[in-house]
């Protein structure tokens, strides 16, 4: 494993990065905003169709960790239990043991996550929210650190079902890859031909130094003037009258502990309003609501969804100013 600057926060922080895109080539700033949501203690959602990528990052990180990485192939006969884990008979001792599922790892990648039934969605909530799941009336801490990231596929694609708005707002950002560009995809497939897979990385941070950037991320500076800026950008979306749900107090708290991420990344000890800006997509976006009418003319599906909830995410950047005085 190698960690060049044991001392300096951001050259580890940027090390990582570095050592997703050592396969995830083209996705700079994907890989930066999913590493800033992790550094934050976030859970990260990546949107994309089939084969742009989105399992390749998901592995690419847990892999730069060297982290054991629980896997979840999301499908619509999925259960709960095959989540979380259950209690199997033993008979030396006469009673249940408790066989811990695949959440119980400190990454966990759940693939295609919108594929499985809204029953087997909800065994995610308690640990993406308290890092612990309950069976059986018996409460299990799960790792820490503990980072889920899950993918998901356009709704309109078939056996797909829409993630609910309370289970939105549990992941920290949502990643869209979108496509790459010409040369870097033919980079891509020379690469994946010569073998260059997440499974062959080095780890570049142990999970210890990754709860130690957690921690170094959690003391970045923030200024009331940031605050107020992050509060006041998500009760505007409660007073839009395109959006129908807005944005809460979790994705208030959210976007500034994000911005702590990004804030680190780039070397700095104290958060910018350019922080919070710069993240006022990827954090507010996907909570929401866009209103009837409202949904961009002539298209449909979640890509139309999408687009509409980024152009109204985006364009409370100009409409809520900075105040400085704070």
């Amino acid at each position: 494993m190698t960690d060049p600057h044991p001392a300096d926060p951001c050259a580890r922080a940027r090390a990582l990065v570095d050592g997703v895109e050592r396969v995830v080539r083209g996705r700079r700033a994907a890989v930066e905003l999913l590493v800033a949501a992790v550094l934050a203690r976030g859970h990260v959602l990546v949107e994309d169709v089939p084969g742009s990528g989105k399992t390749t990052l998901a592995t690419a990180f847990a892999a730069s960790l060297g982290a054991r990485c629980g896997r979840v192939q999301a499908t619509a006969d999925l259960l709960p239990a095959d989540v979380t884990g259950s209690g199997v008979w033993d008979p030396a001792s006469g009673g249940f043991r408790f066989v811990p599922g695949p959440v119980f790892a400190p990454v966990v990648l759940v693939d295609e996550l919108n594929r499985t039934s809204p029953r087997t969605q909800s065994a995610f909530l308690e640990a993406m929210e308290e890092r612990a799941v309950t069976v059986d009336g018996v409460r299990h801490l799960l790792p820490d650190p503990f980072v889920l990231v899950a993918t998901q596929n356009p709704v309109e694609q078939h056996g797909t079902y829409p993630l609910p708005e309370g289970q939105l707002d549990r992941f920290a950002v949502r990643v869209v890859l979108g496509p790459l560009d010409e040369q870097v995809e033919r980079q891509v497939v020379r690469e994946q031909l010569a073998g260059n897979r997440p499974e062959r990385l080095s780890p570049v941070l142990s999970l210890a130094g990754l709860l130690e950037l957690q921690e170094a991320t959690a003391a970045v500076h923030v200024a009331d003037a940031v605050v107020d800026l992050a509060v006041r950008l998500c009760r505007a979306t409660r007073t839009d009258p395109r959006v129908l749900l807005g944005a809460g107090t979790r994705a208030a708290v959210t976007l500034v502990r994000c911005a702590q991420g990004r804030a680190l990344l780039a070397g700095r000890d104290h958060v910018v309003p350019e922080d919070v800006q710069a993240l006022v997509v990827p954090v507010l976006a996907h909570r929401l609501v866009p209103g009837d009418g409202h949904t961009l003319a002539g298209e449909d599906g979640t890509a139309a969804r999408t687009l509409t909830q980024e152009r109204l995410a985006a364009g409370l950047v100009g409409s809520v100013p900075v105040d400085l005085r704070r």
